[in-house]
């Protein structure tokens, strides 16, 4: 039939999103997403006909996938960079067979780790100023 209209969508017709869009999605300012396309390499919006930055859903997981390791994970933005160059599949943990890999489990178990110190060193700091002022 003519008239039906096909669920899927085609490359030209893949979503686009605009940095004000990403920005309330992310829940960033603009100038950090356009900061962030000048340290990561693989976050780089095209841009349409009139100048302005458009993200395709790649580069908005890519955002959100950046502001996971800053936020949550304690990164540095030197660090996230090298961990995104050195797993850029990071996000895809489960193996075929439905299950979590070894290699998963072991990365979380560090990422606990590093979130726990983290997390003991802003609470050591806390005593510490505490202490300084008595």
């Amino acid at each position: 039939m003519a008239g039906n209209v096909t669920a899927t969508k085609t490359a030209s017709e893949a979503r686009l999103y605009t940095i004000g869009e990403v920005s309330r999605l992310a829940d960033l300012k603009a100038f950090v997403l356009r900061y962030w396309e000048s340290e990561f390499p693989m976050l780089q919006p095209t841009k349409d006909d009139a100048g302005r930055r458009v993200y395709r859903q790649e580069e908005v997981d890519m955002v959100f996938r950046i502001k996971r390791l800053l936020y949550d994970e304690g990164f540095t933005i030197a660090g996230a960079r090298r961990h995104l160059r050195e797993k850029p599949g990071s996000a895809d943990f489960e193996n075929p067979a439905g299950g979590i890999s070894a290699s998963h489990a072991e990365e979380k178990a560090q990422l606990l780790s590093r979130k726990m110190l983290l997390d003991l060193r802003d609470t050591l700091r806390a005593f510490l100023t505490l202490l300084e002022r008595q």
